[in-house]
């Protein structure tokens, strides 16, 4: 990621604002790239649990006969 400028020219920060003392990227390792899966709400009260994301979706993969892969 680039540092630069704004989007807008000549915007500054607020001052309650001060990142001086910031770390970038401290809390990253955390959440690999691929934990974080946003689900809409109607499908979200279906599916309260990662677990049960997980065991919805490995049925779907399982009944799904094996063919070639889409791109």
């Amino acid at each position: 990621m680039k540092k630069g400028k704004g989007a807008k020219a000549g915007v500054s920060m607020r001052r309650e604002y001060d990142f001086s003392r910031g770390v970038r990227g401290k809390y990253a390792e955390r959440y690999p790239a691929t934990s974080i899966i946003i689900l809409d709400p109607d499908v979200a009260e279906r599916f309260p649990t990662s677990e049960s994301v997980n065991r919805a979706l490995r049925k779907l993969l399982a009944s799904r006969r094996p063919g070639p892969r889409r791109v």
